[in-house]
């Protein structure tokens, strides 16, 4: 659970707008060490978007993101390569690369960031493959050649290949038939728990966010409405999130629906 002392990430007042549109509107969110943290909401609600400022893939206009401690906003080139280092990401389209065969999208991260040798990162990624299932048959095939489940495996071991403190999933379910989605939210369960990670999470899947959320939290407009304890969602009592669990049409979130 969150260390409020002390957590592992901390976000304070964070904004982020592309022209007239306010994406971020003052996102206050915190995740504690060896938390699972998902952040619920609708489409275009902001949550790739907070995803990628903590990331620092886009530069926030206002506000804090702390991780251990320690101001990330502004971080010069250097520090900001050291620290994602303690970052692995699960994309939402697995996003491999075509020209490059499994195991080697796995070792990437190894050998391109880190300039392991390819031997050692090779032995590295066939033990991440084995860790979600996949056995060295699937190492030498192509992106191509793969299943869109077994393409999300690949790219949780690839998240994981380098074993990060701080594991980062977008929308790792979407896409894939139940089933393969329960195997997938099993797989993330098991791969934070050996590491004793952080893990942050954006998805619109209720079933994903009850299973692998310690805590849930959800973002709308901008903002965060309501953030509890995974066993409280049903009796949050919030009606931006009963009408978002139970799939409401009716309620305070209107969808915006265009005549044909």
């Amino acid at each position: 659970m969150s260390d409020g002392a002390n957590p592992k990430i901390a976000v304070r007042g964070l904004r982020k707008a592309f022209g007239a549109k306010q994406v971020l509107d003052g996102v206050d969110i915190e995740c504690g060490r060896g938390e699972s943290l998902v952040i619920i909401g609708g489409s275009g609600t902001g949550k790739s978007v907070f995803l990628k400022c903590v990331l620092g893939l886009l530069h926030p206009d206002a506000g804090s993101i702390r991780i251990d401690g320690e101001e990330t906003v502004g971080l010069g080139a250097a520090a900001r390569a050291s620290l994602m280092r303690k970052f692995g990401m699960l994309f939402q389209g697995a996003a491999l690369f075509d020209s490059l065969r499994v195991w080697e999208n796995v070792a990437f991260g190894l050998t391109q960031g880190r300039g392991m040798k390819r031997a050692q990162a090779r032995d590295i990624a066939m033990a991440k493959l084995a860790a979600v299932g996949l056995g060295p048959e699937v190492a030498m095939l192509s992106p191509a050649e793969l299943s869109g489940g077994m393409q999300k495996r690949v790219a949780l071991a690839r998240a994981i290949a380098a074993e990060p403190e701080i594991l980062f999933f977008d929308e790792p379910t979407t896409g894939l038939d139940p089933i393969m989605a329960d195997i997938i939210n099993d797989l993330i369960i098991e791969c934070v728990r050996e590491m004793g990670g952080t893990a942050v999470s954006i998805t619109h899947d209720m079933v994903s966010a009850r299973k692998i959320a310690d805590r849930i939290a959800m973002l709308h407009k901008g903002r965060i409405v309501w953030q509890g304890p995974t066993a409280e969602i049903d009796t949050s009592g919030n009606p931006f999130v009963d009408q978002f669990v139970n799939g409401r049409a009716e309620g305070p979130i209107q969808m915006e629906v265009r005549a044909a």
